[in-house]
């Protein structure tokens, strides 16, 4: 029997910054969260997580109160229907490629913050933000999420994870990007002045396998289905947090154990880990605060019992190590989400 899928979680910093457009606006922040089923509380905890059910149904509520498809991030409001308008003409090309850049060509002439370009140089394409203004918090939030979109996009057009070289981050974003890694499964670096993703250039000739039929289902579960990105299942990443999930309730095999599992020497596993963004210790801590937060959202279960599904013998070291991961104690963290989906 296959392990249950076990989503990941979001961080709280996540949340905060895409609430940079509201906050300024002097728009009630808590209730805005708590529509999303987000306790306040949790934004004063930056070491807090939310469900990706939560941070989706944030940004539905984000659109309604702003009525702008960038919740307010940019200098003039992003029309409600591009995101609709630009999957209709997609999902009419031929090619991965023409995709990209039709989609480009759209939102050229939507977007005055930024401009998405691609470039193709050595059997590698580039794909690229370039600021028409001032870059502040808040537009950079807003191009972080509209690459990490067009890339859940572009995947999900030729129904498959386009494998990123790796993605492209400026310099003093390097304090918001620490889910980047695992959101776009490539290695992050920095730049003084560039924001990107780059993969091979052969993935450009693609099919676009999507139609006007499929679409329509796509857009009832976006953008909850680009938060997944149309994550590769396969992915090292995720073969070993279905394989660890089976063992949580004892003690976690050895990066040799799972190595022998999947075929693979110690050297091969770190290094393929290491391709997608990823290490061991971190894909076995986030795993374990990923179930103990769906657990936490189920009343049946007490703090013992979740304590033991996880493998820790006490439940006093079950509440240190979550305190830890979340800077919130499980019973508090249990407490914020009943109360928000209570309000």
């Amino acid at each position: 029997m296959s392990a249950p899928v076990t989503h990941h979680t979001i961080a709280i910093a996540q949340v905060i910054q895409i609430l940079q457009g509201v906050r300024q606006r002097g728009l009630d922040v808590d209730a805005i969260v708590q529509r999303a089923g987000i306790s306040p509380a949790l934004l004063d905890s930056p070491l807090s997580r939310v469900t990706q059910g939560q941070y989706a149904a944030l940004i539905f509520a984000l659109r309604r109160v702003t009525h702008d498809e960038l919740w307010g991030l940019c200098s003039h409001p992003l029309k409600l229907g591009s995101f609709v308008q630009s999957c209709r003409l997609l999902v009419q090309c031929q090619t991965l490629g023409e995709a990209l850049r039709t989609g480009f060509q759209f939102y050229h002439l939507m977007l005055d913050d930024f401009v998405p370009r691609l470039s193709m140089d050595q059997g590698v394409v580039s794909v690229r933000l370039v600021s028409r203004g001032e870059r502040d918090p808040k537009l950079a939030y807003a191009e972080r999420s509209f690459c990490f979109f067009t890339y859940g996009l572009a995947s999900w057009l030729v129904a498959r994870r386009i494998p990123l070289l790796d993605v492209i981050y400026p310099e003093p974003d390097a304090r918001y990007s620490t889910d980047a890694g695992r959101l776009f499964q490539a290695p992050l670096r920095y730049e003084q002045d560039r924001i990107g993703f780059r993969f091979e250039a052969r993935w450009l000739d693609l099919p676009v396998v999507q139609n006007t039929q499929s679409l329509q289902e796509f857009l009832q579960q976006a953008p909850a289905s680009l938060l997944v990105k149309y994550r590769d299942q396969t992915s090292l990443t995720e073969r070993i947090r279905r394989l660890l999930r089976r063992h949580l309730t004892g003690e976690l095999p050895s990066l040799e154990v799972v190595g022998q599992s999947l075929a693979m020497t110690p050297q091969t596993l770190r290094r393929r880990l290491r391709d997608e963004g990823q290490g061991y210790q971190a894909i076995k801590d986030d795993l374990r605060r990923d179930v103990a937060i769906e657990y936490l959202a189920r009343p049946e279960l007490t703090l013992p019992d979740i304590a033991n599904r996880l493998g820790f013998s006490e439940a006093s070291t079950f509440h240190r190590a979550f305190k830890g991961w979340t800077g919130l104690s499980p019973g508090a963290y249990r407490q914020t989400r009943l109360s928000a989906d209570g309000s």
